[in-house]
């Protein structure tokens, strides 16, 4: 390898976080993230020539292959079994201190199914724009629109985000401390003390894709939801599973393992007004696997409704 190889490649390591970043922002997957910027890599590998800024160029094509990606895997989510959330991101490799609350902001669940909503283009304008703060100069290079029509489309996108964005609460302390006595209450099957922590019109929703068990239309009401929780984790309990709380997509949540420490899920909890508002499971095993190994959430389902009828 050359000196100048070498040198490309360590331009290209140094980047990886910010080319993952803004693949995963678009995409909502991991796995398509990853391959987004290995064939970044690839291309940039092959090219004759060294580009003026390197983060320019590889951030344009990055964004360019997520781009052709999201259009085809856009049919491919229209026909998911169940609901479908982004796969979980236990940590964003890339910072910012200067951008880190639209970072926080745009990896969480919540804000990542509102980019669903948008078109391809529309997404990937507002990540690089209102995420990343890229010059509509180089966002018009990069999706081959004018810088007047790139302009249109981050206005569009704003709207529709702001429009539908909850607004969650701003102290993280609180929101953390809300999630500790939620977990808590949860290990110990305390009904009352998960009701209080719950909106009235809570729903706990879990992504399967048919390849775990799942609720079927999800679960909604403080009521409902305080019961099922309280009478879940017991026998999960039971089979040796355990909760380990911690950040998921920026948020507070879960990651549910078995005895052996494999996966089985993990939750996200919206928080707002100092209640609950959502709790989210991606239980589909298809989108643990980059967190490690993972569990047959069918094997663990087996093994709960033995542990139940003891």
């Amino acid at each position: 390898m050359t000196g100048t190889d070498t040198t490309r490649a360590e331009e290209f390591e140094q980047l990886r976080p910010l080319l993952f970043a803004v693949a995963y922002r678009i995409l909502g997957s991991v796995s398509e993230a990853e391959d987004a910027v290995q064939e970044t890599w690839l291309r940039f590998e092959a090219s004759p020539t060294r580009p003026t800024s390197t983060k320019a160029f590889l951030s344009a094509v990055v964004t360019r292959i997520s781009i052709d990606v999201l259009r085809s895997a856009r049919v491919r989510r229209e026909e998911y079994v169940g609901p479908w959330f982004p796969e979980p991101l236990l940590a964003d490799p890339y910072e910012d201190p200067e951008r880190s609350a639209e970072l926080a902001d745009s990896v969480s669940m919540a804000a990542l199914l509102l980019l669903e909503r948008l078109t391809p283009l529309e997404r990937a304008v507002f990540v690089l724009r209102e995420v990343f703060g890229f010059g509509f100069a180089d966002i018009a290079s990069t999706v081959g629109r004018s810088e007047a029509a790139c302009r249109q489309l981050a206005a569009r996108a704003r709207g529709h985000m702001e429009a539908g964005r909850p607004r969650f609460e701003a102290d993280r302390r609180e929101r953390e401390d809300l999630a500790s006595r939620f977990f808590d209450a949860l290990r110990e099957g305390d009904v009352d003390g998960l009701r209080e922590l719950l909106a009235a019109d809570v729903q706990m929703v879990g992504d399967g894709g048919g390849k775990a068990p799942q609720w079927p239309h999800g679960v909604v009401g403080a009521e409902k939801v305080a019961r099922v929780l309280a009478t879940s984790l017991p026998p999960l309990a039971r089979i040796g599973v355990v909760v380990e709380p911690r950040s998921v997509n920026g948020q507070q949540g879960a990651v549910f393992r078995d005895r052996d420490g494999r996966l089985i899920t993990t939750w996200t909890l919206d928080i707002l007004d100092g209640q609950i508002q959502m709790i989210r499971a991606v239980l589909n095993p298809d989108k643990l696997g980059h967190l490690g190994p993972v569990a047959d959430p069918w094997a663990v389902a087996r093994e709960v409704n033995q542990a139940r009828r003891r």
